[in-house]
């Protein structure tokens, strides 16, 4: 906290400092056991009728009334991450664009409006990496509009805990009445070294999705659609670790080769088949492979509360990168189709 001269506490922000990463202390709301005083570091997204709203580096928002700051300053930016390749937020939002693609977009100023009919909400939600042309209450207008057309839900992906991520945007949808459905990291490490955390014997590599590693993939029902969607990007595979029935794998998984990245999606382990290194031999053989298209770093995506995946995430070395989430569109506007 920022201390005077004369030893006490001082608050050194103003509206001024609204989109810039802060550090204030707090009094404890009455009632509160425990610490007098209460301290929060993130982004300060907006300061209006006397309330303090702070983006939290996980996306939580917290409200700080202005008569209960004790301190507050600017801080630097996140230190720089010692874990896994270095990238900023817009390269890996594009890059995992690529990987996960829809079957229709346009383009609203330099956000883009995409849909699959339906199929996951990655490939049915705007990316807004930029100005989209116009204010934003015409923007999500005419988002909530596109979307109609299509008979689905209006959703804004955006993203929090990374130099260039989006906490004001973030903070402008709540304000408006968006709701946060989901939220989920984005984790990224060196590829080397998953390479070599198992020979990845048995597991067999293919173009394309057959009815075996599709009866495996936790999403049923795929689609048509949903085909489209796992099979496009720029130099796909997928993985299958056959099983006693053929019809059904002990493993699969999915990667897409882009450049320097490959990401690991859709690694799935028949529950009878867990804890025997399936899930590692898998992605060290989708390893192999990208490293051999010339790739050196990999990411993810992880839930937050999938305990398992990210214990075995964290043993490969990887390390969460930022947050990202997935806004609705406020219930009445969907009564307007």
């Amino acid at each position: 906290m920022e201390i005077s001269a004369a030893g006490r506490l001082e608050v050194r922000i103003t509206v001024a400092d609204v989109g810039k990463r802060v550090s204030v202390r707090r009094l404890s709301e009455p009632g509160v056991a425990g610490e007098k005083f209460t301290d929060t570091v993130g982004v300060l997204t907006s300061w209006d009728d006397g309330v303090l709203r702070i983006t939290r580096k996980s996306g939580e928002s917290v409200r700080v009334p202005e008569s209960a700051l004790v301190a507050g300053k600017v801080v630097p930016s996140a230190p720089a991450r010692r874990r896994g390749p270095a990238a900023s937020y817009e390269e890996l939002a594009r890059v995992a664009a690529r990987a996960w693609r829809p079957v229709e977009s346009e383009r609203l100023g330099e956000w883009e409006l995409r849909a699959a009919a339906g199929f996951t909400r990655r490939a049915n939600s705007v990316l807004p990496l930029g100005d989209p042309g116009m204010p934003l209450d015409e923007a999500l207008t005419a988002v909530r509009r596109w979307y109609a057309e299509r008979g689905l839900p209006a959703y804004v992906q955006t993203a929090t805990g990374a130099e260039g991520t989006q906490e004001p945007l973030c903070a402008e949808l709540e304000r408006r009445g968006w709701v946060r459905e989901v939220t989920a990291e984005v984790w990224t490490g060196g590829l080397a070294q998953v390479a070599d955390l198992s020979e990845g014997t048995g597991v067999v590599l293919s173009r394309e999705a057959d009815e075996a590693w599709l009866a495996r993939y936790q999403r049923k029902g795929v689609s048509e659609v949903a085909l489209r969607v796992l099979a496009d990007g720029p130099s796909v595979w997928f993985a299958t670790v056959p099983g006693a029935d053929p019809a059904a794998p002990a493993a699969i998984g999915r990667c897409v080769v882009d450049g320097r990245w490959v990401s690991f999606a859709a690694v799935e382990v028949d529950p009878a088949q867990r804890r025997r290194g399936l899930a590692t031999a898998v992605m060290a053989a989708l390893a192999r492979r990208a490293l051999d298209e010339g790739a050196s770093a990999a990411w993810l995506q992880v839930e937050t509360d999938n305990a398992g995946a990210r214990a075995l995430y964290a043993g490969m070395g990887f390390a969460a990168h930022h947050a990202y989430h997935h806004y609705r569109e406020p219930a009445s506007a969907g009564t307007d189709r």
